[in-house]
């Protein structure tokens, strides 16, 4: 798996986005309501990059692998951003999984949202749903994001609650890094690296 185990933030950029502000994104967007035999959690990073470039990415539920490095292919049914679109996902080699299929529950421009639900597939994740929200920040001084993601999925026969999360952590946490990397590249490359400056009065 890539990264390091699971932590609070799932990447150590440097938080500029109070603590408070994270609850309050988490109770207003993310609320599950797992059963008894569901494991349900959240992961939250810091991108150095502005909101609009993250979102570009996050949003194309027709491109998946534009920044997720487990999807070798992917093939749309629908116009790939319509509500009830379906996508065939082809997974790379090292996952115990070879292919996904996923319904586009929710895309939000507005607020920034995107609600993925898998519906089939060859894979253990069996009812899983995920959210994904991205939140303007500043991050020393200069344009940054926040990036919350969360799911509920059933947990697996022989399987405990905490292995799942643990699993679907360690996937997470792969997307974010690599989604913190490819959106930092977009930014150098357009100059939406500079400073923030504040107004003299």
């Amino acid at each position: 798996m890539c990264g390091a185990p699971f932590h609070s933030t799932a990447f150590h950029f440097l938080q500029r986005q109070p603590k408070s502000m994270e609850s309050h994104y988490i109770q207003r967007y993310h609320t599950h309501n797992p059963t008894h035999n569901q494991c349900s959690s959240a992961v939250l990073t810091h991108i150095n990059a502005p909101v609009h470039l993250v979102w570009s990415l996050v949003r194309r539920f027709d491109r998946p692998q534009r920044y997720k490095p487990f999807v070798s292919r992917c093939v749309v049914r629908g116009d790939g951003l319509g509500i009830g679109s379906l996508r065939e996902v082809d997974v790379k080699s090292g996952l115990p999984a070879t292919t996904s299929t996923e319904r586009l529950e929710l895309l939000d421009d507005e607020e920034h949202i995107l609600g993925v639900k898998i519906v089939g597939g060859d894979h253990r994740l069996r009812n899983y749903s995920s959210i994904i929200t991205v939140h303007p920040e500043v991050i020393d001084g200069r344009p940054g994001t926040l990036v919350i993601e969360s799911f509920v999925v059933d947990v697996p026969e022989g399987n405990t609650k905490e292995e799942t999360c643990f699993f679907v952590h360690s996937l997470i946490n792969c997307n974010l890094k690599s989604l913190a990397d490819v959106s930092l590249r977009m930014a150098v490359l357009q100059d939406e690296v500079e400073p923030i400056h504040q107004c003299q009065v």
